[in-house]
């Protein structure tokens, strides 16, 4: 069990001549299990603050930490190995690759991992039934729909056993049912599987899936709320 713990983290870009602050100040604690969607308007600063706590991006200042390690104190190999073994992505347009099968496409991360390729698909299968895709494992993303393409991305982020599912809009691209499928996946990871989420997502219908809502307006955090479903 993970918890993530933020203190007066900074974020500025620097563009040009000028600096530009996107994240100022940010103090936030999520307990290991947690569900948290995060909200605000485009340019708040929630994908910047995602990809600081899955270690992809450094704070400018301030300490991010996932557990008991200080991702503002790693970078170069020791961050890239601490970030597969501890984070699963998950992106609003999938980022698979189209000459890959399902089953490879979720094999990838385990290539990062010492283990045998007859476990690495194993590992890989058994994601891919978790999230209902048993009978398509050996189809190419162009042969899936766009529901079941983004289950091939969670059962990507999720082939490691990563303590910590970092989605972004992951429900941003697809129709009314297939969004709720997914949504109801992420449930069932969160709830069966213990898996703390946090959610970038500009739909009310999907933050009310989490325990709570955190909303952002120009890098600082304005409120927390409750989800429906907490």
């Amino acid at each position: 069990m993970t918890s993530i713990r933020l203190k007066d983290v900074r974020k500025t870009y620097r563009r040009d001549t000028q600096d530009v602050p996107v994240l100022d100040g940010v103090t936030l604690e999520i307990a290991s299990g947690d569900y948290v969607a995060l909200m605000g308007p485009s340019g708040s600063g929630k994908t910047t603050l995602l990809n600081l706590i899955g270690g992809i991006d450094r704070p400018s200042s301030g300490d991010v930490f996932v557990g008991d390690t200080n991702l503002a104190k790693l970078d170069g190999r020791p961050l890239a190995k601490w970030r597969s073994n501890n984070i699963g992505f998950i992106f609003q347009l999938y980022n698979l690759i189209p000459v890959l099968t399902a089953l490879q496409n979720v094999e990838l991360p385990l290539l990062l991992h010492k283990m045998s390729g007859k476990e690495r698909k194993e590992r890989a299968r058994t994601a891919l039934e978790l999230v209902g895709l048993a009978d398509r494992m050996q189809h190419f993303p162009r042969q899936l729909s766009g529901g079941q393409e983004q289950r091939v991305a969670i059962a990507r982020a999720m082939v490691s056993d990563p303590a910590v599912l970092l989605a972004d809009e992951p429900t941003g691209d697809l129709d009314r049912k297939s969004a709720g499928e997914i949504l109801a996946l992420l449930q069932q990871l969160n709830t069966q599987f213990q898996k703390t989420i946090v959610m970038v997502t500009h739909d009310p219908h999907a933050a009310e899936r989490a325990h709570r809502t955190i909303h952002l307006e120009k890098g600082v955090l304005a409120t927390v709320g409750t989800g429906a479903y907490a």
